[in-house]
């Protein structure tokens, strides 16, 4: 049962895709819609780790209805033979929770020659997104949860010019607009979808205290020294996530970013609707979807 304000007591009969499954807020988020008796698909890109996770949630929420996908969601292709799964095994999907990311220092590139901050953090919600829609479209009600980051208020807007950052790298800048991204998206994705009673939301889960900053630089050295004077822990950050997955008071609410269980206002970027349509178009170009309208 619940313990959380406005949140469902069942999730029994619904099925919940969680990416970054395997640590931090996304560990957290994965099992309250456990414990709930969501059917769950946790995604993760370590094998043994995806396995271990499954296993222990399993036996600590006596759910058996939870299986772990293997995806490196900064690749592509991978992205697509995850959706080929989940759409293959599962003739519904309730619920999608975009919360796998990252921050990279120095500047990396995926597999697919593509910044990794751009490549996870926005164009992996993106593809999967859209990949995995005709589900959730056929299971409406269903819902889109993305969670992006007070970091946005950082970005002054997207650099079309070169939105991978290969002039002028900056580990924190790119983070910020990645999270700007997420927020546009959201938006542009809110309005293509209405009228199908699929909603898209995302929100900021606070300065979360975990594996994000466990990494080598200047930025990641002194983020991990300030982190534990400013961060909240893993289970104060997961709460927004779980109340936009489950909660009946965001039945039908469509296309705003959260903070703390409630409506908050982005930065003035964030709110650019031209600027999200040019990113969605940004966006099918890069992944290599087809142009839509």
């Amino acid at each position: 049962m619940s313990n959380e304000p406005g949140v469902n007591e069942t999730l029994v009969g619904k099925t919940i895709l969680v990416t970054g499954a395997t640590s931090g807020i996304g560990l957290v988020t994965a099992q309250a819609l456990a414990k709930r008796g969501a059917t769950l698909i946790l995604v993760g890109r370590d094998h043994e780790r995806c396995l271990e996770t499954a296993d222990r949630l399993r036996r600590d929420t006596n759910n058996t209805a939870i299986e772990p996908m293997v995806a490196d969601l900064s690749y592509q292709q991978d992205i697509r033979t995850l959706a080929e799964n989940v759409r293959a095994r599962y003739p519904r999907l309730d619920v999608l929770i975009n919360n796998a990311g990252g921050m990279f220092s120095p500047r990396q590139e995926s597999r697919d020659g593509i910044e990794m901050t751009w490549a996870l953090n926005h164009l992996a919600y993106f593809l999967l997104t859209n990949l995995l829609l005709d589900t959730l479209k056929a299971s409406a009600p269903s819902r889109i949860v993305s969670v992006a980051s007070d970091a946005h208020r950082m970005a002054s807007g997207i650099n079309f010019d070169d939105p991978e950052s290969k002039k002028n790298y900056k580990p924190f800048r790119a983070y910020a607009q990645s999270k700007l991204a997420n927020i546009l998206f959201t938006r542009e994705l809110a309005k293509r979808l209405e009228g199908t009673r699929v909603t898209a939301n995302c929100l900021h889960p606070g300065f979360v205290s975990t594996r994000f900053f466990q990494k080598q630089g200047f930025i990641f050295t002194l983020m991990k020294l300030i982190a534990p004077l400013m961060a909240i822990n893993p289970d104060s950050g997961a709460k927004t996530s779980i109340y936009l997955a489950a909660s009946p008071k965001v039945e039908g609410i469509s296309g705003l970013y959260f903070a703390k269980e409630a409506p908050a206002t982005p930065r003035p970027a964030a709110l650019d609707d031209s600027a999200a349509a040019r990113l969605w178009k940004l966006s099918e170009t890069m992944t290599g979807l087809p142009p839509s309208a």
